[in-house]
């Protein structure tokens, strides 16, 4: 069983959404400010739609939090939509006055029979027996996100007491790609700068064609994908095991992204590279060090498999590169809407438009930094165990004292 879980629970366009995430150990430090922050870095971002400028996501701590520390008990939070003041009567959970004519009119335009292509629509709607797709499209909504990384940044806050950080970056929007000498590396001034910049691209240059590629894509109706490189810095060696194939740490990081909406590879250091290049040019050698400032004997001279060998951490930064499909939903004439079917009539028709984004490349960024913080908090907590942050905090102790003497 996981150490630490967390469920969510809501739909685009109902009331609220809900998390709960159990296995904190008690007396960590949890403000609500610290998982609002992160949740405003997902809001952010070039290319993002007008749901963005009609939510402002924030948490408000329902049980598991007292007085600024955790419990130990379940931590549940809530994310209230702001939008269903304009949806609840589509949405509201309780039954409705369907004879209304307003009522009537409001259900009938929201009524969905048609689906898009690359969406749940098709799947979902028949998987569950729906006759309205949006029953569908509602949960399997990016919007779900918000709770991801509500959730994430109470991993992010865990795994700072440890000294570890995740962080990410855009290296590619479309066709535009940041210079090789621009990856696999963030270090603090790169971060303010990714932070400060509307794409998350600490290359201005590239950001500028970024954003005109998005501009073009927006104009012609189009939707743009692109690749994040997401890096952990300051695990320790041997998290993850190489005994079971469900304990290997770079399968538990990758199922974790590639849940993540749009995201459709996750690669790890030189990643697919690695198939092509001859072996002398994918291995990392190994030497001895001079005591490094965290007393490490040894040292890497590449880190070409990106901090994870046979499974487990290295002592090198976690590098992971995720690609991200273009959103599903385009902003196009009927006319020119991709090809689809209507479930109900059981004929050929074109996707629906739904209010969306052109690209969401960035925030897909803070999305999937929060998923691996949850995967590596929950490996933390695996190896080092506890019931409060001072006794897991103690055990890791121990174990990088340990690691010292070898």
């Amino acid at each position: 069983m996981s150490k630490l879980r967390f469920l969510t629970a809501g739909e685009s366009h109902g009331p609220a959404l809900s998390i709960i995430v159990e296995g904190i150990p008690s007396g960590l430090e949890i403000l609500a400010e610290d998982v609002n922050h992160h949740l405003a870095r997902r809001q952010k971002g070039y290319g993002r739609g007008a749901r963005m400028k009609i939510e402002t996501d924030r948490i408000e701590f329902l049980s598991g939090v007292r007085h600024g520390y955790a419990m130990g008990s379940p931590i549940s939070m809530l994310i209230r939509n702001k939008d269903y003041e304009n949806w609840d009567i589509v949405m509201n959970p309780a039954p409705v006055d369907e004879i209304n004519p307003d009522n009537q009119k409001k259900l009938a335009d929201k009524f969905l029979t048609r689906v898009r292509p690359g969406h749940a629509d098709f799947a979902g709607t028949i998987k569950y027996n729906q006759q309205d797709v949006r029953n569908s499209l509602e949960r399997s909504s990016a919007r779900e996100t918000t709770s991801r990384v509500a959730a994430g940044g109470i991993a992010h806050k865990l795994l700072k007491a440890f000294g570890i950080r995740v962080v990410s970056q855009v290296v590619q929007v479309g066709s535009v790609a940041v210079p090789a000498k621009d990856r696999g590396h963030i270090s603090e001034e790169d971060f303010l700068r990714i932070e400060e910049s509307e794409l998350r691209c600490k290359d201005t240059a590239s950001a500028a064609k970024m954003k005109e590629a998005i501009d073009k894509a927006r104009k012609d109706g189009e939707s743009l994908g692109g690749i994040v490189e997401v890096i952990a810095y300051n695990l320790p060696v041997g998290i993850g095991s190489h005994v079971h194939w469900d304990r290997r740490l770079d399968g538990i990081i990758a199922q974790a992204l590639m849940s993540v909406h749009t995201v459709k590879a996750v690669g790890f250091g030189i990643s697919f590279d690695a198939g092509i290049l001859p072996g002398s040019q994918v291995h990392d050698e190994i030497q001895l060090a001079n005591k490094a400032s965290d007393g490490s004997n040894y040292e890497h001279l590449t880190n070409r498999a990106g901090g994870i060998e046979g499974g487990m951490s290295n002592g090198e930064p976690i590098i992971c590169q995720v690609a991200l499909k273009p959103i599903p939903t385009l902003a196009r004439s009927e006319e020119n809407s991709l090809k689809s079917v209507n479930l109900q009539t059981k004929t050929n028709d074109v996707a629906f438009y739904e209010r969306s984004d052109v690209c969401v490349v960035p925030a897909g960024g803070v999305v999937c930094e929060a998923m691996m913080a949850l995967a590596l908090a929950n490996q933390i907590l695996d190896k080092f165990g506890g019931d409060s942050i001072q006794e897991t905090l103690d055990n890791y102790q121990r174990y990088l004292d340990y690691c010292k003497t070898r």
